[in-house]
């Protein structure tokens, strides 16, 4: 991963992101990675640090009403169905999206991942970004994004 770079309007990634669509295996048989409806947030702040948020926005409730106390089938489709995770990132002298590296996961296997260019590419055209991430079992994901006002 390159250096940090200092947070400027160069920094392509800054702000808040919108999840539009997510689907794996896009060149093939293109399954949506969260559901029907897809729902995210992903922020990069100035200080170089991001939070990811995704979820399928159908996933049932718990039965119980109680975060730890859902069944087995309820904390599996929970489980499959959202991450989370946060970290701090860097930039180019480009400002384009280099990597970054994941300091907490609600998939604690995730956690001190350092993702570069090669398992993780953020392209940003306008107000509009596509996420190309390589998950290391090897399943492709692509995420649309949008710049929250």
């Amino acid at each position: 991963m390159s250096a940090p770079a200092e947070a400027s309007s160069r920094n392509q990634v800054l702000g808040t992101w919108r999840m539009v669509s997510a689907w794996l295996d896009p060149e093939g048989a293109k399954v949506p990675a969260y559901g029907k409806r897809p729902n995210g947030l992903l922020s990069f702040t100035s200080d170089m640090h991001f939070v990811e948020v995704l979820t399928d926005a159908d996933v049932p409730r718990f039965a119980s009403n109680a975060r730890g106390q859902g069944t087995d089938a309820e904390n599996r489709v929970a489980m499959e169905k959202a991450i989370g995770f946060f970290g701090t990132y860097t930039v180019d002298d480009k400002g384009e999206f280099s990597g970054n590296k994941v300091d907490g996961s609600t998939f604690p296997n995730w956690v001190g991942a350092v993702r570069s260019r090669n398992e993780l590419r953020l392209v940003v055209e306008g107000d509009r970004m596509t996420e190309n991430f390589q998950r290391p079992d090897g399943a492709k994901i692509v995420i649309h994004w949008e710049r929250v006002r």
